[in-house]
């Protein structure tokens, strides 16, 4: 009697493990390692997301707000004190607390790891624990990314503080987070499984479990989503104008959104011909970016302003996208001494890898013929492109792209101090007032503060046009239209995953 109670319970058990809600997602390359502060690559950072929390985050809407602590203030402008919530777990039911920020802390800074978080904390000058919740952050200056920074994700000390070698941890095969899911093991080149945290102290997610398929060829996760085997995919332009049908969209929900990159044409300002700005204005008047827009991406992707993206606090509205004028453009050119006689001639320099940037390249050749500029294109194999042209800055224009964070940072891009061997000025831009706007917004604390500055920047940089601003691509997701609760954001849909709820 006890047997047959036994093999009943457990026909029961495998009744409703079978019918247990399962995310099919797809992941192209394995994670290299699963201990955030040392991840490199975005297949660990798509693993870790769902593992791991850090002090704060994102809202949907790009606003920063409460994630572990549970609240925070500016004591001074230098000195920053979290208040962590309490209760929260770690996987193995360890509580979390203050001793496990400041490990994460000293961790991320220690000499003997790398890791490329370390240049984000330089301005710390000290982080002190006053209780088990309660943590203080002292600044050497008053530092735009004050908070920022706390977003990153905090490992257990506990489990860790042991530990010789970091870099080489058991903890990258078998992590341990406080995030919504925990992971059991993981095998480089297998599928990734994921199950409900549900201790989570932000409430238990609705789906019990996410299964990453490892497919390297992104042809067949294309193929796996059309057979409905994958939940969520990317979709490029061409695939969802010209390669799915009406089954597929009520099979799917499309969500598009502009993504968090932009392209542009850079010049190499230490060139003599590209130092008039006269030039650079009749070339931006020569290109039709939303016919850019239109050929590359069927028309899914907008026009490009400026160098912060739509939607930031630092985008200024007031810019107006620039609109084709040939008759001003070769106008300008004459002004400058370039006539049919003595046509204007660059060259374009890009790199394989996708045909969207060589197919950008000739379309722009193409549009420049028409007010009598000569462009000649050189495309190379990417990893010669960096070496042997922009690390050396040896072009005359580049045609690249960025992609950007939330908290967009000037320095690096647009700072006189940046033209240097290793830094990414690449073009040489050169302005006294931009520089004195990127100092003082750095130790800028006040979000509205530095709105103002960054607006002004955006319109200081866009008028003299040290890139021609392109496009930026949409980014197209599409969803299993099964799944409730998705609500597609600013920053995208995965804001509320734990609220989603899928029928089986």
């Amino acid at each position: 009697m006890k047997i047959l109670i036994r093999i009943f319970l457990i026909q029961i058990l495998f009744f409703f493990n079978s019918f247990a809600s399962t995310l099919n997602l797809s992941i192209s390359s394995s994670p290299s390692r699963l201990n955030p502060i040392i991840a490199a690559d975005s297949a660990s950072s798509e693993i870790t997301r769902w593992l791991f929390n850090g002090l704060l985050k994102y809202d949907k809407d790009g606003n920063i707000v409460t994630d572990l602590a549970q609240s925070y203030y500016f004591k001074t402008d230098t000195k920053l004190i979290f208040k962590l919530k309490k209760g929260i777990k770690w996987h193995d039911g360890v509580e979390f607390s203050a001793d496990d920020v400041i490990f994460t802390y000293e961790k991320i800074i220690d000499k003997n790891i790398y890791t490329a978080l370390k240049s984000n904390y330089k301005e710390v000058k000290s982080v002190k624990k006053i209780d088990r919740y309660t943590i203080e952050v002292d600044y050497k200056r008053a530092y735009f990314k004050a908070l920022v920074i706390w977003m990153v994700e905090i490992i257990p000390k506990h489990l860790l503080e042991n530990e010789k070698n970091l870099m080489s941890s058991f903890f990258d095969r078998k992590p341990i987070g406080t995030g919504p899911y925990k992971i059991k093991e993981f095998k480089t080149g297998e599928d990734i499984k994921l199950f409900a945290n549900k201790e989570y102290f932000d409430g238990e997610p609705k789906i019990e479990k996410v299964h990453y398929k490892f497919i390297p060829d992104t042809n067949t996760s294309f193929l796996m989503l059309k057979q409905k085997q994958l939940d969520i995919g990317g979709l490029s332009p061409l695939q969802i104008d010209r390669q799915i049908n009406t089954n597929f969209r009520k099979n799917f929900k499309i969500i598009e959104r502009p993504s968090f990159s932009y392209d542009y044409l850079g010049f190499n300002l230490r060139n003599k011909k590209f130092q008039d700005k006269r030039v650079r204005e009749a070339l931006s008047l020569g290109i039709n970016r939303q016919e850019l827009v239109d050929i590359l991406f069927f028309g899914h992707g907008e026009v490009c302003k400026g160098p912060f993206l739509p939607g930031n606090f630092a985008y200024n509205e007031n810019v107006k996208a620039i609109k084709p004028d040939l008759q001003k453009a070769k106008k300008l050119l004459k002004e400058a001494g370039y006539d049919e006689k003595n046509p204007f001639s660059f060259e374009i320099v890009t790199s394989t890898g996708g045909d969207t940037r060589i197919n950008a390249a000739q379309i722009i050749q193409y549009q420049l013929s028409q007010i009598g500029v000569k462009v000649t294109i050189r495309v190379m194999e990417w990893q010669a492109f960096l070496n042997t042209v922009v690390f050396p800055r040896n072009f005359e224009t580049v045609l690249l792209g960025w992609s950007l964070a939330l908290m967009p940072d000037a320095y690096p891009l647009w700072h006189s101090d940046s033209d240097r061997l290793g830094g990414f000025n690449l073009v040489g831009y050169h302005n006294k007032e931009v520089d004195k706007l990127i100092e003082k917004g750095s130790t800028t604390v006040d979000m509205e503060k530095l709105s103002k500055i960054y607006k002004k920047l955006f319109t200081i940089i866009s008028n003299d046009k040290p890139y021609l601003f392109l496009y930026i691509p949409n980014s197209i997701t599409v969803v299993n239209s099964k799944i409730k609760n998705v609500q597609p954001a600013f920053i995208g849909i995965m804001h509320n995953q734990k609220d989603w709820i899928k029928p089986e």
